[in-house]
């Protein structure tokens, strides 16, 4: 089992090297991933010979939640390769080309000799990376999957920006002892690569791209299909784009009520519309500074940590780092996001807040963010994941977006039930949240199963989330060329829910909380279908 189990996550590391679950990882630091079809093929062929021997083992306990694991990852290994969404994505961090290299290898933080070097081969590797995202383009737009004309817009224009100003590059302003070596590298390789790339883009694509009333997979050939598989891959379970649709509808109208009970109290307001209204536009609702918002994620944070053994036995060996996003990084990131810790535990994961243009970011968010992205959410899970021991790596490096997001999510909400929310705003920010991840539901699916174009996905953010301009837009460009991850964030949670709530049935007055938590965090990222299973053994 132990051999098949590492075959797969070699399969993993191979498909995408830059995770960032992986870093530190034996055999990854110096690659990128070959965007070929062949290398792909190669790829699934690999994949599929371990689900053939997979499928021949029969196991319990332990070997039966590994095997649950492995078989999951490389069933979504295989749809990712079939989506081919290489072939038409330009301009999202995850899936096309540009944003693996100028978001995520731009990330890097090398330290010592041997992982400068790694830096460098990576670098060197990029003309050829590019050359093989041009031809897998050249070979959507020959076969009918056409980019959308937007994105490949943004994409021209982010590499002209990108091309103009060398001195803002990112990979220039990763720090190296080798500076002069990586600068040399940048000039006469690296930045003719993307020159060439953005020359594709503009002279072959753009023209040949879909119109945003088009947008969504379901315009694509096999895109129906296509999607089906994602929502599958991304959720982990079995409910259909249909089902989720409604989904999201219903819970937008249980937030309603909420908003409308929370408001009346703290601004004495009835609907959830006037409520929602108050949030976007009251100025007092805005941080005066960045020291100011740094301030209150780390007083979130500090407040969970001291009160997380009351509810987790289970506890990270190591505590949370907050820190504000990089000067460098700041204007084109996210509001927070959290970096785990190399594997090695060599040091610890990282909450980081952005506090770029602090007066116009909402207050009410920042505590159900630093919820979700460090304690009790991705800090604790994913940090405890590798602190696994005596079962295969795949076990601690798995991604898995409904167990991972879906914990996150849950977070938020049991954070209310601990108490550590200071007050009704902060509350109402929870609330924030729990809207855009049930919107998320009703506009992935909009767009990829119902042939919605963009502009009904952007207005339905407008009426029905407390989102930004900036972020409406950027969010529904996500959703676009990552389809079905959006998915994830709530169906997780409801699926923790639910567990959670059979769990309670099933044992009485002996349910304890805190081991349920202990339950969910002690094997590693699980699919939901594994997870039901280690929640059933436990009930009994």
């Amino acid at each position: 089992m132990r051999e098949l189990a590492d075959e797969a996550l070699e399969l993993l590391a191979t498909a995408d090297p830059l995770n960032e679950l992986l870093v530190g990882f034996p055999g990854t630091e110096d690659r990128l991933n070959d965007l070929s079809e062949a290398a792909e093929q190669s790829l699934r062929d690999r994949a599929v010979r371990v689900l053939d021997a997979a499928s021949r083992i029969e196991a319990t306990g332990q070997d039966a939640i590994t095997l649950g694991v492995l078989v999951e990852q490389t069933e979504s290994l295989i749809t990712r390769i079939d989506a081919r969404l290489v072939e038409h994505t330009v301009h999202d961090g995850q899936t096309a080309p540009l944003g693996k290299l100028l978001e995520l290898l731009a990330s890097s933080r090398p330290t010592g000799a041997q992982q400068e070097q790694d830096f460098l081969t990576r670098l060197a590797a990029i003309p050829e990376f590019l050359a093989q995202g041009a031809d897998r383009l050249r070979h959507g737009l020959s076969t009918g999957r056409l980019p959308i004309a937007g994105r490949v817009r943004a994409a021209v224009d982010y590499l002209d920006a990108h091309l103009a100003a060398p001195e803002a590059d990112p990979l220039h302003l990763v720090p190296l002892n080798a500076a002069a070596e990586r600068d040399d590298l940048l000039a006469a390789e690296v930045r003719p690569a993307f020159a060439a790339y953005r020359e594709v883009l503009h002279a072959e694509a753009l023209e040949r791209g879909r119109p945003d009333d088009r947008a969504g997979l379901c315009w694509l050939p096999d895109g129906e299909a296509t999607y089906a598989a994602l929502v599958r891959m991304h959720t982990t379970t079995g409910r259909t784009p249909e089902e989720l649709h409604r989904t999201g509808v219903e819970l937008l109208a249980e937030l309603a009520e909420e908003y409308a009970e929370i408001g009346s109290r703290i601004f004495g307001l009835r609907t959830a519309a006037e409520v929602q209204q108050r949030m976007r536009t009251d100025p007092g609702l805005r941080w005066s500074d960045g020291r100011e918002l740094l301030a209150a994620a780390e007083a979130a944070i500090e407040r969970a940590e001291r009160g997380a053994p009351e509810w987790f036995g289970r506890l990270p060996a190591q505590r949370c780092q907050v820190a504000p996003v990089p000067a460098d990084r700041a204007p084109n990131t996210s509001a927070a996001y959290y970096l785990p810790g190399p594997v090695d535990g060599s040091r610890p994961g990282t909450y980081y807040a952005n506090t770029h243009l602090a007066e116009q970011r909402p207050r009410f968010l920042a505590e159900a963010t630093a919820f979700h992205e460090a304690v009790p959410g991705h800090h604790f899970q994913i940090t405890l994941a590798q602190e696994l021991t005596g079962v295969p790596k795949i076990r601690q490096l798995a991604w898995v977006n409904a167990y991972m997001e879906g914990w996150g999510l849950y977070s938020e909400r049991f954070a209310d039930e601990a108490g550590w929310y200071t007050d009704d705003v902060a509350r109402l920010g929870m609330l924030a949240m729990d809207s855009n991840r049930a919107a998320r539901l009703v506009v992935d699916t909009g767009l990829h199963a119902f042939g919605w174009s963009r502009q009904r996905a952007v207005d339905y953010l407008r009426e029905n989330t407390l989102m930004p301009e900036v972020e409406v837009q950027s969010e529904t460009d996500r959703y676009l060329e990552m389809p079905g991850q959006a998915l994830s964030y709530m169906v997780g949670r409801l699926e923790i829910e639910r567990l959670r709530d059979r769990a309670r049935a099933a044992l009485g007055a002996a349910f304890d909380l805190r081991a349920f938590h202990d339950l969910v965090l002690g094997s590693g990222p699980l699919p939901m279908p594994v997870l039901d299973l280690v929640v059933a053994d436990w009930t009994g």
